[in-house]
């Protein structure tokens, strides 16, 4: 295809921010370093832009990328082996790429995320670092994003991910699927990887866009895969789960992109079909006796899914189903969850008292949305001033356009609420 320079710099854009992962994890396989794999894929897209301006862009630009990407990895390994003449293995790797089968089908290149998944989830890899790799170089993550997913500092996570690779590499670990026997021993580490990843698709932790599509929709992709390979109760649990949080993907922003909270979404923008797949996962996991944390998840956001409105739900179920998640899982944020189901059943001073709990208790007084919560029940408890303050802590720490927004909406609300107490005494 043939295009302006202006055409194929945006298609080249496009195709790194949509497909550079996936050519990434193929290029991992192929050259069997994160490193040189990272280094080659660059120097590809890099060349597409020379090449595409004078011969256009190739009917399947993914497999282009990826061939450039294999020769391109070659060419480094063989400049390093010349400037370093004691390291014959640059050299014998180099030939041993070249001859190489350099036909992909597309069924190979998609699964290609899938296995460095495996790869990074190995159990020869230290836990805390399994996910953080994974997120890193098959997801494309920032470390910094990593960081606040995990509450830790940016540098902190850097040496994590760094360890990983580096084990990755001294211990020969392959990039392959494993064998179904091995399948349990690392089922936990890929399925909170693929979790991860949706959650940043499905609420960004930064930025100007509450969403990133491509990331939820890789997530239920890989979850797909998950399933033929493995139908596991858990594996179902996590379909489900996203498939019932992307069902509202429709009606969470405005046109604007202004977040819309789920109690005053329009509901007849849920898309039913996802919501009937994900409600048929569910049954399916609970019946099996075998549930663990991600199909709780997905019983109450089936709980939301069923009412026909807001004023509907059954909050005495999700906060049975969240005092059940509670006793396998002990999670702050879990428990935060239950203490504004609590509050949506029980009234908003009973979910404050639960609130405050956790906050004294020192585990969340970073997290934005523990503020956020705690001032909406401040707010609903007619206590604006306290409030207005709990607002503008989650303020200090989000990093999310929508919901600073949304914070300052808030904000504002309150102080003419104020300045009319103050009117009115």
């Amino acid at each position: 295809m043939v295009g302006t320079d202006e055409e194929i710099e945006h298609r080249i854009a496009a195709l790194f921010r949509e497909d550079s992962r996936r050519v990434l994890a193929t290029l991992v396989r192929v050259l069997g370093d994160f490193d040189l794999a990272e280094e080659a894929m660059q120097e590809a897209f890099a060349s597409a832009l020379e090449v595409w301006r004078a011969e256009g862009i190739p009917g399947n630009p993914v497999a282009w990328l990826i061939g450039t990407g294999r020769f391109k990895g070659i060419d480094i390994l063989r400049r390093r082996a010349r400037l370093n003449d004691l390291q014959p293995e640059l050299k014998r790797r180099a030939d041993e790429i070249e001859e190489s089968n350099l036909e992909f089908a597309e069924r190979d290149i998609q699964d290609d995320r899938l296995r460095l998944i495996f790869t990074c989830c190995h159990p020869a890899i230290d836990p805390s670092v399994q996910v953080p790799l994974t997120l890193r170089e098959v997801c494309g993550l920032s470390t910094g994003e990593i960081a606040r997913a995990f509450l830790v500092s940016p540098s902190a996570m850097a040496q994590r991910i760094v360890r990983g690779k580096a084990k990755i590499r001294l211990a020969r670990i392959p990039y392959a699927i494993p064998s179904r026997e091995d399948l349990p021993s690392r089922l936990d580490a890929v399925l909170s990887v693929v979790y991860l990843i949706f959650n940043e698709g499905y609420c960004a932790s930064e930025g100007d866009r509450l969403t990133r599509r491509e990331l939820s929709e890789e997530a239920i992709r890989l979850a797909r895969l998950l399933l033929e390979l493995m139908p596991d109760a858990e594996v179902m649990g996590l379909l489900a789960l996203m498939l019932l949080h992307e069902s509202r993907r429709a009606a969470r922003t405005t046109a604007d992109g202004d977040i819309v909270l789920l109690e005053d979404q329009d509901r007849s923008l849920w898309d039913r079909d996802l919501i009937a797949e994900g409600h048929g996962l569910v049954e399916r996991a609970l019946a099996s006796g075998r549930f663990g944390v991600y199909s709780l998840q997905a019983a109450i956001s089936a709980v939301h899914a069923r009412a026909a409105s807001a004023s509907e739900t059954d909050w005495n179920r999700i906060v049975a189903l969240y005092s059940a998640l509670l006793a396998i899982h002990d999670s702050s944020v879990v428990e935060l969850n239950r203490a504004v189901a609590v509050a949506m059943r029980d009234g908003p001073v009973a979910g404050l008292t639960l609130v405050d709990a956790i906050l004294e208790r020192g585990e969340l007084m970073d997290y934005h949305l523990a503020h956020a919560a705690r001032g909406e029940l401040l707010r609903r408890a007619d206590r604006p001033r306290e409030a207005r303050e709990a607002f503008e802590r989650a303020l200090a720490l989000a990093r999310l356009d929508p919901e600073r927004r949304l914070l300052r909406l808030r904000i504002g609300e309150l102080e003419v609420a104020i300045d009319a107490g103050r009117k009115e005494s």
